[in-house]
């Protein structure tokens, strides 16, 4: 089944030294049965060429394909220049990853105020014009990339849409994180996203709506990947949810 878990949900673990990425990936496939990986940048100790080889033959050893990366830190916008200079040097460091790693997607965020619902002008064009380059080499590389509806303006849903319509390629999309969403229409935002997601986080909050979240998607044409996400003390955890996105999907296999 097309599923897999963010390395992100064992994020306890790794800060008590419990679990590294090859831990995370022997996980994936002996604990979970998986034949994804999904990488959060935080697990990973260095951009290290020689470092990210290591991890690209445990996910070939493992038969793991990685559906996402999703980076954390170098998001487009930032009110310094040097720092926007900055994120950017870094940004097309963890691109290069992605792509050294085979990931299908790269998740990287757009920036601003965390509590802002809105990008001014400059703002806007400037994270149009990252995205679009972004997606031109993404598209030359056989992935996609694109933000999450994760902090931010990015969470209004009205912003996103613009920022998808205005870099308008087949290679940019959205990493979608159900129900998180801020400002007007906030109750809509999944489905005012639907057409341009390219990964799933899908997390305990909508368990009692899970069905109808993920029909939704489906409906609208979502061919990839259902991400998990949740950070637990346990692994018990992770799996329960796990079974309950395998479930839906196995009833709508048996359904025809």
């Amino acid at each position: 089944m097309n599923i897999s878990v963010i390395s992100y949900a064992f994020h306890k673990q790794m800060q008590e030294g419990k679990v590294d990425i090859f831990g995370y990936l022997e996980t994936c496939k002996y604990r979970y049965g998986l034949d994804t990986a999904d990488i959060w940048s935080g697990m990973l100790t260095s951009l290290d060429e020689e470092y990210l080889l290591k991890i690209k033959d445990a996910l070939c050893e493992h038969e793991l394909t990685l559906v996402n990366l999703a980076v954390d830190g170098p998001h487009i916008w930032e009110d310094d220049p040097e720092t926007r200079e900055a994120h950017y040097r870094q940004a097309l460091d963890y691109l290069k990853a992605g792509e050294i790693l085979g990931a299908r997607s790269v998740r990287i965020d757009a920036g601003g105020g965390r509590d802002d619902l809105e990008f001014t002008s400059e703002q806007m064009d400037y994270i149009v014009s990252r995205f679009s380059e972004y997606a031109k080499r993404a598209a030359d590389n056989g992935y996609m990339v694109g933000p999450e509806n994760h902090w931010g303006p990015e969470k209004t849903p009205a912003v996103m849409k613009a920022i998808c319509e205005a870099v308008d390629s087949p290679a940019f999309g959205v990493l979608l994180h159900f129900d998180r969403w801020s400002g007007p229409d906030a109750e809509k935002g999944d489905e005012i996203i639907a057409p341009w997601v390219m990964h799933t986080h899908v997390t305990r909050a909508i368990a009692d709506r899970l069905e109808p979240k993920m029909a939704m998607l489906r409906d609208a044409g979502y061919k990839g990947c259902w991400g998990v996400e949740h950070a637990a003390d346990n692994y018990t955890e992770v799996g329960v949810l796990l079974a309950q996105v395998r479930d839906v999907l196995e009833r709508w296999r048996t359904a025809g």
